[in-house]
């Protein structure tokens, strides 16, 4: 294959169809780069002052710088409308600007269009700048690293095609994703109205007909309570790509959780503590206050505690929503020790409010509802991120 046919995109705009190949250049020589200097620490505020400070990685957000610190005093500025680009771990993460900013050294300003922008996202998003801190025992770029970064590029006009191209795939996302961090705060909201507040028996906001106290229950009356296990990983017979889930905190992602990575077979079920489907899971070693429902049959490690409703008492998915409220108290208490840890007893120990079903069936449909509002906008979400990612395969070098 010539050198002009690897310079030439999978995929293209039609006027540019047999435009040629595109230019193999260091990306120093097309952009102004500039390297960050951190102000003095007493210079920093958590309150709006003078500058806009933008240190890291923290400072960005869905591409675009989002205000956190402020400085008073100026060291190395980017303007309005320049590129962010983190130089410390995770290095490579890049955003937008829409504020003159002072930028600390654990960033680098960019001063290109939006061909740029969207370039450095697919180096991001391919790992290329990890590639340079193999062997490295602190990952930073510097600035030859940024300087000598191999790109290709098209015709000026060919590049704000792109660029506009790929604007309009970021708006969308940025409106889904509005639309989403929207319902989670609707779904807090909710939350903090409809159950009680701490040391009261009645929530503020109640569906009509309903005015008896809420009862309150340790968890350990509302159903029965196991610590998870982990069958030997040494025995290959124990697993089975065709198992029940055997859940682990890294696979609590989702609010009902139907599989995991790792399978137990059947003979690694008989080892194992099995649990029936609308069993709630909640992480209590180390990732404390993690939740989910069980959509199915399955088991959980040792990091896990699950609590088998009595359903009788307590409904499933009104407990899993209740379980919100545990998981603050459980991330409270254990900040407050040397481990993060909430062990079986603690755990069953735990106190939560509960009203009587008729209550429940309501409070449990209405945020099963919300629930499913957030999920469908977070698969659709993950689309739009995945077809914009395909995109940039195909249209950049």
């Amino acid at each position: 294959m010539s050198e002009d046919k690897k310079l030439i995109p999978k995929r293209r705009f039609k006027e540019f169809e047999n435009a040629g190949a595109w230019e193999q250049r260091r990306l120093g020589e097309v952009v102004e780069i500039i390297m960050g200097q951190s102000p003095k620490g007493d210079t920093y505020s958590y309150t709006p002052n003078k500058y806009i400070l933008v240190q890291g990685n923290t400072d960005l957000k869905n591409g675009w710088v989002m205000p956190r610190i402020w400085t008073t005093q100026q060291t190395k500025k980017a303007s309005k409308g320049d590129l962010i680009m983190s130089v410390r771990a995770p290095a490579g993460v890049v955003g937008k600007t829409d504020y003159d900013v002072v930028i600390g050294r654990g960033v680098a300003a960019i001063k290109g269009n939006e061909f740029i922008f969207q370039y450095l996202t697919k180096l991001d998003l391919e790992g290329y700048w990890n590639e340079l801190f193999t062997g490295s025992t602190f990952e930073s770029l510097n600035t030859n690293d940024i300087y000598n970064a191999r790109i290709s590029l098209p015709s000026l006009d060919e590049q704000i095609k792109i660029g506009r191209f790929f604007n309009e795939k970021d708006n969308e996302i940025t409106l889904h994703q509005r639309k989403l961090e929207k319902l989670k705060a609707d779904k807090k909201a909710y939350l903090s109205e409809m159950f009680p507040a701490e040391g009261e028996h009645k929530p503020k906001l109640r569906f009509e007909g309903f005015n008896d106290d809420w009862e309150q229950r340790r968890l350990q009356e509302l159903g029965v309570i196991l610590t998870g296990s982990t069958p030997s990983t040494n025995i290959d017979l124990y697993y089975s790509n065709d198992g029940i889930p055997w859940v682990t905190p890294t696979d609590i992602t989702n609010n009902i959780t139907y599989s995991s990575e790792r399978k137990l077979s059947k003979i690694g079920q008989l080892v194992s503590k099995v649990v029936p489907k609308n069993t709630i899971l909640v992480t209590c070693i180390a990732s404390i206050g993690k939740n989910t429902i069980l959509g199915t049959a399955g088991a959980f490690n040792q990091q896990i505690n699950g609590l088998i409703p009595n359903k009788d008492i307590a409904l499933p998915y009104f407990l899993y929503i209740s379980s919100y409220f545990w998981s603050k108290n459980m991330k409270k208490s254990a900040s407050s020790g040397t481990m993060q840890i909430v062990n079986k007893r603690e755990f069953s120990e735990i106190n939560t409010m509960v009203p009587k079903i008729d209550e429940q069936i309501k409070i449990q449909s209405f945020f099963k509802n919300i629930d499913n509002q957030i999920t469908l906008h977070q698969r659709r979400l993950e689309k739009l991120k995945n077809i914009k990612k395909a995109y940039l395969n195909e249209m950049f070098i």
